[in-house]
C-alpha cells in the first residue's frame, strides 16, 4: 500500500491505534488547556501578582525538568502503554482533587502550588512515554512524519479551543467547573488506550543501571552535533520566548481592562499560527520544498 492511498493530510489515520489515540487526546488536551488557563487565572485573581503566576508555572515545570531524564529511563525499561495508563489516571486524580478543592471554596495558594508540583511530577513520566509511543502506534512507518505533524496540530487545536472555552466557563461559572471538565476529559484518552492493541513488550536482555543509561544518553548527545544545536535552540526558546504567557492574565485584566473571557480568548488565539504551521507540515511530502518546511517549523515553534 502506498503512503498516500488514504489521502494526503490525514493519511496517518489508517493506523488504528493512532486514530484511537488522536481521538482520545483531542478531547483530553482541550481539558488540559482549560485547567492550565483556569489555574493561572485563579492565582492571579487571588494575589494580583505576576510574580506569583511565575512561581506557579515554575512549580509545575521544575519537577519535570528534574525528573524527565529518569522518566525517559523508565519509558525505555517498561511498556510505554502501561506507563501512559498510570500517568493519565494520576492526572485525572490530580484534576479531581483540584476541582474538589476549588468548588469547596476553602483553598489557599500553597495548596494550588502543591497540586501544580504533583502535576509536574506526573508529566515528567508521562511525556517521555507518550511521545515515543506514537512510533509504536503507526504500523505504516511511511506515515510517521504525518502522524507527528497531526499530533502537533491536535495539540495546537486544543490550545486554541481550550483557553477560549475556559474563559467562558470561568466567566459564567467558576474555575472548579474547568477542573471538573478536565477530569472528565481524561475518560476519553483512557478509553482510547484500553481499546488499543500492541505487540508484547520485550525488555532489554541485559538490563543496565540507570546511571549507565543516562551516561549513554549524554555520550550520544556529544557525538551528535545536530542534536546538540537543536536542543540548545529549544532551550533558548523555552527560556527567552515561551514564558511570555506568564504575563497574559496581566495584559487581559490590567492593560486591556478585560475579564476571564478576555484572558481565554487572548491565550487561545496563540494557537492559531501554530495550528496553521502544523497543517503545512502534515501536508508536506517527501522531497517537499525546504522553505515550506522551515516556514511551518517556525510557526509551530512560535506557537509552542
Amino acid at each position: 500500500m502506498k503512503a498516500d492511498s488514504t489521502g494526503g493530510t490525514f493519511r496517518a489515520f489508517r493506523n488504528r491505534n493512532y486514530a484511537l489515540f488522536f481521538a482520545g487526546q483531542s478531547i483530553s488536551q482541550i481539558g488540559t488547556w482549560m485547567q492550565r488557563t483556569a489555574v493561572i487565572w485563579v492565582i492571579y485573581s487571588l494575589t494580583h501578582s505576576a510574580a506569583m503566576i511565575g512561581l506557579a508555572m515554575f512549580a509545575q515545570q521544575f519537577p519535570s525538568f528534574l525528573l524527565s531524564l529518569l522518566g525517559g529511563v523508565v519509558a525505555d525499561r517498561y511498556p510505554r502503554y502501561r506507563i501512559l495508563l498510570v500517568t493519565q489516571t494520576a492526572s485525572m486524580g490530580q484534576a479531581i482533587l483540584l476541582a474538589a478543592l476549588v468548588l469547596s471554596g476553602h483553598y489557599v495558594i500553597w495548596q494550588l502550588l502543591v497540586l501544580s508540583v504533583i502535576l509536574g511530577i506526573i508529566n515528567a513520566f508521562d511525556v517521555p512515554a507518550r511521545q515515543p509511543l506514537i512510533h509504536e502506534m503507526v504500523d505504516h512507518k511511511e506515515d510517521l512524519p504525518n502522524a507527528i505533524s497531526l499530533n502537533s496540530a491536535m495539540v495546537n487545536m486544543a490550545r486554541l479551543i481550550g483557553p477560549a472555552l475556559s474563559g467562558l466557563v470561568l466567566q459564567r461559572f467558576s474555575a472548579g467547573f474547568c477542573f471538573g471538565l478536565n477530569a472528565v476529559s481524561f475518560l476519553a484518552v483512557l478509553a482510547s488506550l484500553l481499546l488499543m492493541t500492541f505487540a508484547p513488550f520485550r525488555p532489554a536482555v541485559v538490563p543496565k543501571k540507570v546511571t549507565a543509561e543516562l551516561a549513554e544518553g549524554f555520550q550520544y548527545l556529544r557525538q551528535t552535533p545536530a542534536l546538540n544545536r537543536l536542543l540548545l535552540f529549544m532551550a533558548a526558546m523555552s527560556l527567552l520566548v515561551l514564558p511570555y504567557d506568564t504575563l497574559e492574565p496581566v495584559f487581559a485584566k490590567v492593560v486591556f481592562g478585560g475579564n476571564a473571557a478576555t484572558y481565554g480568548y487572548l491565550s487561545g488565539c496563540i494557537g492559531l499560527g501554530a495550528l496553521a504551521g502544523t497543517f503545512v507540515l502534515a501536508s508536506a511530502k517527501k522531497g517537499a520544498d525546504l522553505r515550506k518546511f522551515m516556514l511551518g517549523s517556525v510557526v509551530v515553534l512560535g506557537g509552542g
